[in-house]
């Protein structure tokens, strides 16, 4: 088995930890300050500090968010992980809709590049259509 594979597929999951325990502060030994997300939502700054405001936003509506990871693959600097996301709308209003109480659950997949032991750039594509039709937020 591959160390540097082994180290890489690590600093995910010290990733997803962070996010999944709200301990954002650990990502500043994990995430490049100027980390390379080509999937950031309009208007949010690039990077770590970006991708901090968008979690902070999505634990606002959604208190209880996890991310479990269902796989993760690692080949030369990048890191693959097929992921389930489970949240429940009991915060803030999400997308101008008040809290429902609603329960969702989606599949998605994330790629990090790792260089010099952070994540240096990150690609994400999830069900975001899923979570909508689950908020009733759009047609089944």
């Amino acid at each position: 088995m591959n160390a540097q594979l082994e180290s890489n597929k690590d600093i995910v999951r010290r990733y997803r930890e962070a996010h999944n325990t709200n301990q954002l502060h650990l990502l500043d030994d994990i995430v490049a300050e100027d980390l390379i997300s080509h999937t950031l939502m309009p208007g949010i700054p690039k990077g770590r500090e970006g991708g901090k405001m968008v979690h902070s936003v999505t634990i606002a509506s959604f208190p209880d968010n996890y991310v479990n990871t269902e796989d993760l693959f690692a080949e030369a600097d990048r890191v693959v992980e097929r992921w389930t996301l489970t949240q429940t709308h009991t915060g803030e209003p999400f997308l101008g809709a008040p809290a429902s109480g609603k329960r969702v659950q989606v599949t998605g997949i994330s790629i990090y590049r790792i260089e010099d032991g952070k994540i240096v750039e990150h690609w994400a594509n999830m069900d975001f259509l899923g979570v909508l039709q689950q908020l009733g937020l759009a047609p089944a």
